[in-house]
Order: structure tokens, then sequence, then C-alpha cells
């Protein structure tokens, strides 16, 4: 088996996936001054959210967790990959082809389940609009999914995380150009999404193609190799389906209070740039990693993957965690309050922010996690603690929404979260040697956590002493990034003080992983 650079893996698409999230939170930002949190900006959440939903359902549930380990074991074992792969890919485009034209007629039924309390007034017009116009993207998404599996697969990961970030450049020149044309902002934007699925397609298509994949048109036909992906994928998809309700559950809930919908989704934007480049990396890298190496009876390795990848995880979400919690207002004054987003919206995100901040590190090591499931091939654990993690939710929402409102929403999904990660490590306790810790995680986890600690104790102290400028619009900006650098100075100087990791270590990161 070819060895892989796995940490290098791991800091090329969380490079490439942070240039994506920065340029998504530069769109949110062009959002929020444009729309604020008025009708046409929760109409679009919503609309929006429709195909992204579906994506994680169909692409990102089944086929990244299903497909890529199969892939992966034919490439090693030296059988017709690139068969599987054409079946698989015109297979899926045939069915994401009709889904995707019943949605459009379908769509008043699909706004109503995920928001009902825009039913009767200008909102929910206006959402089923943008939603057919937006909902292609699941069909051009998804197959730029399955693409990008196959190059991940062969440790070609740079392509993947750059496609990302065609969405965000499609949506800002999008606004931009509605702005200066006078074009209806919400339309531009609904087909922005769509414009910007094909171009991905397009890109992930000749970068498969370069590496010597062709997929020349059949029509889809049920092989037995895509009987078998149908088995893996069904119980992941059915995960992926209970992951949405809580989605679905959240979006319910903020439907009811006006403007929440808007102030979930932009909290949901800041926590997802280190979820995004810390969690996203980890699971893109780890589990074509993991599929090779219990192919090739490689428990040592298997089990280097996991400690290594769960050390990483907590060594840059645990610090990010913290400072969602402590300055999350600071971070969302600086960012979004200007133009038609107010004081009241501002303070509303913050408290959604600091509620999502301390579910990030439960959020990451699902990725870190799940592939020690589905890289041998059982997606039917995961779904059963997945059905667990969304009653707690659904329960938990609803059980606080008469106490906090629509924040119900944010704190049930942080705290169904943790509940998800307790039941995949008590799972995983069966994996053998494999996925047990090793000692060197073991006495990094606490210098992790009081590294952490003391990086948090320090922004609590510069958001006191820096109030004034925090508040002040001119120099917000400037407080706001010291605030930054200095915990990111205390944080990693403290790290390599106590030993939670070393110079010599990191420079072996980009070395030969055995």
């Amino acid at each position: 088996m070819k060895p892989v650079r796995l940490v290098k893996g791991f800091l090329t698409v969380g490079f490439w996936t942070l240039v994506s999230r920065v340029a998504g939170l530069v769109r949110d930002i062009f959002l929020a001054r444009y729309l604020g949190d008025g009708t046409v900006a929760q109409a679009f959440v919503v609309a929006q959210s429709l195909p992204n939903m579906f994506r994680r359902f169909f692409a990102e549930g089944a086929f990244n967790f299903a497909f890529v380990p199969m892939f992966a074991k034919k490439v090693e074992a030296g059988e017709d990959a690139g068969a599987f792969a054409r079946d698989a890919f015109w297979g899926m485009a045939g069915f994401l082809a009709v889904f995707s034209a019943l949605a459009i007629i379908f769509m008043p039924g699909l706004v109503f389940l995920m928001a009902s309390g825009f039913v009767g007034d200008e909102r929910f017009d206006v959402a089923v609009t943008l939603g057919r116009i937006a909902f292609a993207y699941i069909l051009f998404i998804s197959l730029t999914a399955l693409l990008s599996g196959m190059l991940n697969a062969a440790g070609k990961f740079v392509i993947t995380s750059i496609v990302s970030v065609l969405l965000s450049l499609t949506m800002i020149g999008g606004m931009i150009l509605a702005n200066r044309m006078g074009w209806d902002m919400g339309r531009t934007l609904a087909w922005s999404v769509t414009v910007s699925g094909v171009l991905q397609l397009l890109a992930t298509w000749a970068a498969v193609r370069h590496l010597g994949y062709r997929l020349p048109f059949r029509w889809p036909v049920l092989t037995p190799d895509l009987k078998r992906l149908a088995v893996i994928a069904a119980p992941a998809v059915l995960a992926g389906g209970v992951v949405q309700v809580n989605l679905i559950v959240g979006r319910q809930i903020a439907s009811m209070t006006e403007g929440a919908v808007v102030w979930l989704y932009n909290a949901d934007r800041i926590y997802q740039l280190p979820l995004g480049v810390v969690g996203i990396a980890i699971g893109i890298v780890l589990l074509p990693d993991l599929s090779r190496r219990l192919r090739a009876g490689d428990d040592d390795g298997s089990r280097a993957s996991f400690n290594r990848g769960t050390e990483f995880a907590l060594l840059l979400t645990l610090p990010a965690a913290v400072a969602l919690m402590v300055i999350a207002w600071p971070i969302i004054s600086v960012l979004f309050q200007r133009g038609e987003y107010g004081p009241e919206a501002t303070a509303n995100t913050a408290f959604a922010l600091a509620a999502y901040g301390a579910g990030l590190p439960a959020f990451v090591l699902h990725k870190v996690l799940q592939p020690l499931f589905y890289a041998r091939e059982d997606t039917t654990s995961p779904f059963r603690y997945a059905v667990w993690s969304m009653m707690v939710n659904a329960v938990l929402a609803l059980a606080l929404l008469p106490l906090i409102g629509w924040l119900a929403a944010a704190v049930a999904t942080t705290v169904s979260a943790w509940v998800m990660v307790w039941q995949l490590w008590r799972g995983s306790r069966t994996m053998g040697d494999a996925a047990r810790l090793d000692d060197r995680f073991i006495a990094r986890v606490p210098r992790i956590v009081a590294a952490s600690a003391l990086m948090g104790l320090v922004l609590w102290a510069l958001s006191v002493v820096l109030a004034g400028p925090l508040a002040t619009p001119g120099i917000r900006t400037a407080a706001l990034g010291a605030m930054i650098l200095a915990a990111m100075v205390v944080y990693f100087g403290t790290v390599l003080l106590i030993g939670g990791m070393s110079w010599a270590e990191l420079r072996g990161a980009f070395r030969r992983q055995r």
C-alpha cells in the first residue's frame, strides 16, 4: 500500500477549506449588508437550505461514507474501479434528476416542512419561488461529491477543496451585479447557487479525467456492485435523514420568531468556519486512509491514523470553541453589524454562536469517530446512534422552547451532538486495538485543555479592557484582530511549553506517515 501523508493531507485540505470558509464569511457579510434579517433574507436561508439538506442526505451521507471505502478498496485490489464509478455516477444522476423535478413541483410542501411559521405571510411565497430556482443545485453538487470521493481516494485533495470556493464567489458576484444592475436580489442569489453547482461539477469532472478515469454515458443499471453499495448506503442515507430532522426541528422553531432563521444561520456560518477547516479536512482524509489500511490488515497504522486525527481535531477545535463562547458578541458585531443588520440582530446572533460553540468539539469528533465504522462498511451503528441523538434534540428543543424561545434550537443541537459522540465512542470500543487511544494521545489531551482554558481567561480579560474600542466602528476590527492574535500566541505558546506538541513533530507532520 502506498503510504499516505496523513497530517499533510489534513493540513492541505484544511488550508483550502479555510479559504473556502473565509470566502463564505465574506459572502455572508454581503448578505447581512444587503438583506439584513428581513423577509427576503429569511426566505433565502430556507430556500438555500433545502438543496443543501438533501445534499447532506444523499451525497455526503450515503456516497461519501459508502462509495469512498468501496472505491478505495477496488483501487487497492486492482479491480475495475472506473467501471464501478461510472455506474454509480450515472445511477445517481438519473435518480437525482427525477427527484429534483418532483421537489420543484412540490416546493410549497417542502417549505412548509422546513418553516411552517412562514405560512400566512410573504416569507412563504418568496421562499417557494427562490427554492424552485435553487433546488437544481442538489443534482450538480451531489455528482460533484461523488467525483470528489474518487479524487480523495487517490490522495488528490486540493481540487476537491478548491471547488467549494466557487459557491461563495458566484454568490458574491451575483450580489454585486444585482446591486449595480437593479436586479431582484433574492432571485439573483438563487440563480447563483445553481450556477455554482454547474461550475463545481465541471471542475471536478476535468480533474477526474486528468486522473485517467472516463465516465461515458450509460443508462442506469443496477449492477451487483451497485446493489451492494445500496445495501451499505441505506443506513447512511437514513442516518443523514436523521441529522436533517434535527435541522428541520431547529428551522421550525426559528420560523416562529421574526428574524430568528437568519440569526441561527449566521451563527451557524461562523462556527462552521473551524468545523469546516478541521472536521471536513479530517473526514476527507481519514476515511480513505483507514479503508486502505484495513484492507491491507494494517492495525497499527489504523490506530495511528485514528489517534493522530483525534489529536489534531482537539488541538484546533478546543481553543476555537472557547473563543466562540467567550467573545461571541465582538465577533458578530465586527462581522455583521452594518447596513440592515442592527444591534438586536447582533446580540441574538451572539447568543446562538455561544451555544453552537459549546458543541464545536463534538461536531468535529463526529468526523473522527464515524470513519471507524464506515471504513468497516458498518453504516448501521451510526444510524442507530443518530436516531437516539435526533430524539434527544427534538425532545430537548420542545422542552426548552417555553423557557428560552428560539435559542432552544441551538442549545438542543449542541447537547444532541455530544450525545452522538458518546454513542460513537462506546460503539468503537469493540473494534480492538485499531480504535484504542495510545499513550501519546492520553498524555497530550489534558495539556491541550489547560492551554485552551488559559487562552479563554486571556480573551475574557481583553474583552473587558478593550470594551470601548470593540464598540467603536472605526477601530473595532483592529481591536478584535489584536485579541485573536494575542489568544493564538498564548494558546500555541502554552501548548509548546507544556508539551502539547513539539516543533519536531510539526516538521514531521509533512513526512511519510507509517
